[in-house]
């Protein structure tokens, strides 16, 4: 009997090393797949939230969070957005597809507890004075990416529709077109005020805010 014929081929899983393996894997994705997944789950969330069906609600977004689809896209959002070269507390970035892939099926909320945040100082505007940013390391950002793909289904479809701040799909030229169409009427107000009330107190005693304002 010829040797060759005797022998079984090794499948490509045992002859690949474990990181070839995986970025094999991350780099085969179908995203476009993905995207409809996730948005098929996102759209059954929507109709039970408007039917007020919240087991539902619940047991769909119990679904999504434990998808192999959306882990997915929540670590290709964590990895391809301005951030995704700065690191948490832990010094940890993903850059390698290999070690996209091992944080795809590393997601899990079973004994998950997010680590603290890396505290930096970035300059404000007028460049005098500089804020705080914590940056969570990049395994709760991917955690972060993945929960909210379950709850802006919920949240845009119950909250107000007249904000625009941090509302995907929205942007600021919403906001100026809204303000635009409200102040054009014949019984609009002429007059928009606007004021930092925290910076104008700054400088005043708590003592004098008590005896004047609250007291007299």
């Amino acid at each position: 009997m010829n040797g060759n014929d005797s022998m079984t081929e090794t499948p490509v899983s045992e002859r690949l090393s474990d990181s070839k393996l995986l970025a094999m894997q991350w780099k085969t994705i179908d995203w476009k797949k993905a995207e409809q997944e996730v948005n098929r789950l996102q759209v059954r969330i929507v109709k039970a939230t408007q039917e007020k069906k919240w087991n539902t609600v619940k047991r769909l977004q119990y679904l999504l969070t434990h998808s192999f689809h959306a882990k997915a896209l929540a670590v290709r959002r964590v990895t391809t957005n301005k951030g995704k070269k700065t690191a948490g507390v832990d010094g940890e970035i993903w850059r390698a597809p290999a070690m996209k892939m091992r944080a795809v099926l590393s997601l899990t909320d079973k004994n998950y507890r997010a680590k603290p945040l890396r505290r930096v100082y970035i300059e404000k505007k007028d460049k005098k004075k500089k804020r705080p940013l914590g940056i969570p390391t990049m395994y709760d950002r991917a955690m972060q990416a993945l929960y909210a793909l379950a709850l802006e289904p919920v949240a845009e479809t119950t909250a107000d529709t007249k904000s625009f701040g941090f509302r995907k799909g929205r942007c600021c030229q919403d906001a100026c077109e809204y303000i635009f169409t409200a102040l054009s009427r014949k019984v609009s107000p002429e007059w928009v005020l606007e004021g930092d009330i925290k910076g104008c107190f700054d400088n005043i005693s708590h003592e004098w805010l008590v005896e004047n304002i609250l007291i007299g």
